[in-house]
C-alpha cells in the first residue's frame, strides 16, 4: 500500500489548473491583505511608532529601516503578491515575496500570528513549485505552458495545509478545552447582547459543544478532505466554519485566506468552468503547450520531504519543557495552536542599584499592545528586562539588576504570579532551554 501511495505521489500527473487556481487566490488575497494593512495603519503604528521591538530570538538583528525604504519594501510586497497572482515573473515575485513578508514578521514577535507563519510558509513552497505553469503571463513571455505537472507538488502544498488543521486540533485535546469549555466561554459570553441566540451564548454548555466542535473539526478535516466521499461535505464545514469565525472573532483574512487554499483538495476535474476560458486565450495565441510534465529534480524532492519532516515534528518541541505549554508558553509559537488560550497579565518591573530601587513606567517604551503581550510571555519579559538593564545602566551610569513582579490569569482563573520575583532577570540569558525563573 505504501508503495503504491509513493508511487501515485512521486510519478504520477496530473492538470496543472488546480495549483494556477491556488496561485492565483494566495496572490490575490495576499495583496488585499497588504492593502488593509497599509489602509489601517499599522506601519507606522506597529513599527513606526514604537521605540522598542520584541525580536524573535536569533533574529534580533532584523531591525525596522527608516521610513522610506520601510514603505519601499512594502511596496515591493504588493507588487511581488500581484506578479504571484498574475503569474508574471512568478519565481523573482516568490522569492520577493517571501523575503519581504517574512522580514516584516520579523520586525516584532509582538504581532506573531500563526496565519502570517503559514502565509510566509506557503511562499516558500511556491519558489520551488511550478505553479506558473498555467493560465500565468509567463507563458506568454517565454515559458510554455504544461497540461501535466507532477502530483507531488500538489500532495506538498495538501500536506502543509493538513499540518496546520492537524496540529490545531490535537492541541485542543487538554481539560481546559474540552472539559472546562475555556477559553470559548470567555470567547461566546462576549457576544450576550445578540438577538435571539445571545442568551443561548451564555451556557457552559454551548461552550463545551462548541469546543468539541472545534477540536474534531481540526483534526479530521484533512483526512475529511482527502477522502473522495467526503470532501464536499468537509468544503462546506470549511466555509460554515471559517465563515463564523470572521463574522464572531477579529482575526483578519485568515479565514478567507483558509476557504480559498483549501480549494487545493479538489481534483482538476472539478475546475472545469475555470478550463472553459483556456480555449479562448489560446485562440489568439501562438502557444503550444507542453504534453508531459517534467520529473521532480531528485534535490528537490529531498528538500521538500525534509521541510514537511520539520513541520511534523517541530510542534512537538514542547514535550521538551517543563509544566504546561499554556502557562510557560515554550515551545507554543510555531505549533499551530490557533485561538487555543485567552491570558491577561500585568507586570511590574523595578530596577536596583546599590543605593536604590525604582519602579519602571512600562509605558515610557512599550505601546499599548507590546504591553499586553509582553506581560504573559516569559521570552517577551527577559527580553524587556535585558532593554531595561541596558537603558538604566547607561542612564545611571551603574550596573543595574532587573526584577518583575507579574501576575498572569490563564482562561478564566484567578491571577497567580508568573515568574520568581526575586530572581534578578538582569543576568538570564535568552535560549532554548527551559526558563527555571517559571512558576508553575
Amino acid at each position: 500500500m505504501l508503495n503504491r501511495l509513493s508511487n501515485k505521489i512521486f510519478t504520477e500527473s496530473c492538470h496543472p489548473i488546480a495549483l494556477a487556481t491556488f496561485r492565483i487566490l494566495f496572490g490575490s488575497i495576499m495583496f488585499i491583505s497588504g492593502l488593509r494593512f497599509y489602509a489601517k495603519g499599522w506601519i507606522e503604528e506597529f513599527y513606526l511608532e514604537p521605540t522598542f521591538h520584541f525580536k524573535y530570538f536569533g533574529f534580533e538583528w532584523v531591525n525596522v529601516l527608516p521610513q522610506i525604504w520601510l514603505y519601499a519594501i512594502f511596496i515591493l510586497m504588493l507588487i511581488s503578491a500581484l506578479g504571484i497572482a498574475f503569474g508574471l515573473f512568478y519565481r523573482l515575485s516568490t522569492i520577493l515575496y517571501f523575503l519581504s513578508f517574512t522580514y516584516f514578521e520579523l520586525l516584532d514577535k509582538t504581532l506573531y500570528l500563526n496565519h502570517y507563519y503559514f502565509v510566509s510558509l506557503v511562499a516558500l513552497l511556491l519558489i520551488f513549485i511550478p505553479a506558473n505553469s498555467y493560465l500565468a503571463l509567463d507563458n506568454y513571455i517565454g515559458l510554455k505552458p504544461v497540461k501535466r505537472v507532477k502530483r507531488l507538488y500538489i500532495v506538498v502544498l495538501q500536506t502543509q495545509i493538513a499540518i496546520l488543521y492537524f496540529f490545531a486540533g490535537i492541541a485542543k485535546i487538554n481539560t481546559d478545552w474540552l472539559f472546562e469549555g475555556q477559553p470559548m466561554d470567555i470567547w461566546l459570553d462576549k457576544f450576550h447582547y445578540l438577538p435571539l441566540i445571545g442568551t443561548l451564548l451564555t451556557y457552559k454548555t454551548t461552550a463545551i459543544v462548541f469546543s468539541w466542535f472545534g477540536m474534531v473539526y481540526d483534526t479530521a478535516l484533512p483526512f475529511l478532505l482527502w477522502s473522495k466521499k467526503t470532501r464536499v461535505y468537509a468544503y462546506i464545514a470549511v466555509i460554515v466554519f471559517h465563515g463564523a469565525t470572521a463574522l464572531l472573532f477579529p482575526i483578519g483574512v485568515f479565514p478567507y485566506v483558509m476557504m480559498a487554499l483549501t480549494l487545493l483538495f479538489f481534483p482538476a476535474s472539478a475546475f472545469r468552468k475555470l478550463k472553459k476560458i483556456v480555449p479562448k486565450i489560446k485562440k489568439h495565441s501562438h502557444l503550444k503547450a507542453q504534453l508531459s510534465a517534467s520529473p521532480v529534480p531528485k534535490k528537490l524532492a529531498i528538500c521538500l520531504a525534509l521541510h514537511l519532516f520539520f513541520q511534523l515534528t517541530f510542534p512537538l518541541r514542547h514535550y521538551l519543557y517543563k509544566g504546561n505549554v499554556l502557562w510557560t508558553e515554550e515551545g507554543f509559537n510555531f505549533s499551530w495552536r490557533v485561538m487555543l488560550v485567552e491570558k491577561s497579565g500585568v507586570a511590574n518591573f523595578f530596577i536596583k542599584t546599590d543605593t536604590d530601587f525604582l519602579e519602571v513606567n512600562n509605558a515610557k517604551y512599550l505601546s499599548p499592545l507590546q504591553e499586553k503581550m509582553m506581560s504573559t510571555q516569559s521570552d517577551f519579559i527577559l527580553q524587556y528586562a535585558q532593554f531595561l538593564k541596558k537603558e538604566y545602566s547607561k542612564n545611571l551610569n551603574t550596573t543595574v539588576g532587573v526584577y518583575a513582579d507579574v501576575f498572569v490569569t490563564l482562561n478564566g482563573r484567578p491571577p497567580r504570579r508568573y515568574i520568581n520575583p526575586t530572581s534578578n532577570l538582569a543576568e538570564q540569558k535568552d535560549s532554548f532551554n527551559h526558563k527555571t525563573w517559571i512558576l508553575q
